[in-house]
């Protein structure tokens, strides 16, 4: 396993620089990392470590707006494993060489997931217990032993509830009770969870160990059974002593969706009764079936509904605010052909335009942070 060097991480190759060679100025005034810390908020997005390396405009927005990085794939299994055995922080290292020259921190997504698994993963789950046991013990101590210098919190599982019957999501995969069916729960069942949660907490004492989820801020039925399902899981683990520190609310939002304020401000409040802290962890937001003619009334609808949720979690308690990604431009929304439009349209769910310009969910998020 590679080390560290300074407070970079080790091995991180020539593929890319750790950040650009010269930095246009940054947009005038504060950006929202400012506004939100000076509410006791942190705000802070995820971000591509090849964009950094070779996008002055991407790298200046990034480091104008954000104080917390989330790797958006350098810090998955598939990338920092992606043989057994071999661990490869290049890529990592290309974020953590930025957010260092930057005065940034960051939060690590995710140990355990069902997607981005190497191809070698899979199989050897379906080995048997013993053996996926020993393959979560070894990936958890190569990635916390390496990253524990730099990475103070980490979504140590990540989606691991099955999504209820009638729920909006494209994604249905089967369930087995309340948690979703993967590698994971068929190897281990859902004992998977206890055990990456407790490896975690043996590797680092001082880590925050968070569990991270979708689908728990809207006023639906299969909504609020999404969050039953996730105080069910949060009770028995701490009833069984197991160590867990917060819960990420990945608010991939989308205005379709009926909300109301106070279910998502119990669910929070719940969650702070038990000692735990409460995180918005992906935010973006995608546009409803039937678009309003305007590009300046399509902006104020996703930045009034952005501003009811993250306003409703940051009264609720919530001090921790992340977006999955700043500018239209690089959004997955528009990427990925599941939630991509089909009207030929791009979702503008983001903070920034494609042109990094700040819009109004920008406004709106500066006006959540102000009322906080």
């Amino acid at each position: 396993m590679l080390g560290l060097v300074g407070l970079g991480l080790a091995g991180c190759g020539t593929r890319a620089r750790s950040q650009p060679m010269t930095e246009p100025a940054r947009p005038p005034g504060d950006g929202l990392a400012d506004l939100a810390r000076a509410h006791g908020i942190s705000f802070g997005t995820a971000v591509q470590g090849e964009l950094l390396a070779q996008d002055q405009v991407y790298a200046a927005a990034v480091a104008a707006e954000a104080q917390l990085l989330v790797p958006e794939w350098e810090a998955k299994w598939e990338a920092l494993q992606p043989r057994e055995g071999e661990f490869d922080f290049g890529p990592l290292g290309v974020v953590a060489g930025f957010a260092q020259a930057q005065r940034k921190q960051l939060r690590g997504h995710a140990l355990v997931w069902h997607n981005a698994m190497p191809d070698w993963l899979a199989p050897a789950l379906a080995e048997g217990p013993a053996r996926a046991r020993a393959v979560l013990a070894a990936h958890i101590e190569g990635v916390l032993g390496a990253t524990q210098p730099l990475i103070r919190d980490w979504d140590v599982v990540n989606e691991v509830l099955a999504n209820p019957p009638g729920s909006r999501f494209t994604d249905q995969t089967p369930a087995r009770g309340i948690f979703r069916d993967t590698p994971w729960l068929r190897a281990l069942g859902p004992d998977y969870i206890e055990l990456a949660l407790r490896l975690a907490r043996e590797r680092d004492r001082t880590l925050r160990l968070t569990i991270n989820d979708y689908g728990l801020e809207g006023d639906t039925p299969w909504a609020e059974q999404k969050r039953q399902n996730m105080l069910a899981l949060v009770r028995a683990l701490l009833a069984a002593r197991c160590p867990l520190d917060a819960v990420g609310l990945q608010a991939h939002l989308q205005v379709d969706e009926p909300f109301r304020p106070e279910p998502l401000a119990g669910f929070i409040q719940t969650l702070h009764g038990m000692g735990l802290a409460v995180l918005i962890t992906e935010l973006d937001c995608r546009e409803g079936a039937n678009l309003p003619p305007g590009q300046e009334a399509r902006d104020g609808i996703v930045a009034a509904y952005v501003q009811q949720v993250v306003g409703t979690a940051l009264a609720a308690g919530c001090r921790t605010v992340l977006t999955w990604g700043l500018s239209d431009r690089d959004s997955w929304l528009n990427r990925d052909p599941d939630v991509a439009r089909r009207d030929g349209q791009q979702h503008r769910g983001h903070p920034l335009d494609a042109e990094f310009r700040r819009k109004a969910m920008w406004q709106a998020l500066a006006r959540s942070f102000a009322s906080a």
